[in-house]
């Protein structure tokens, strides 16, 4: 158990910032950043470039 809250503070900021930058996604075709995450047919996950509307799986 961390000694001071800003230790524990620091610990659940480094673990959000890894989860940010370990799920950032960017448009094959655009390169952009701006991406949403829609289900997909049969339940699966497919992405949508809200910059060009190119859309994968």
């Amino acid at each position: 158990m961390p000694a001071s809250i800003d230790q524990e503070g620091d610990h659940l900021l480094g673990a959000v910032s890894t989860r940010r930058t370990s799920t950032r996604l960017g448009c094959p075709s655009r390169g952009s950043a701006h991406v949403a995450q829609v289900l997909g047919d049969n339940g699966g996950i497919s992405y949508v470039c809200t910059a060009c509307g190119h859309s994968w799986s």
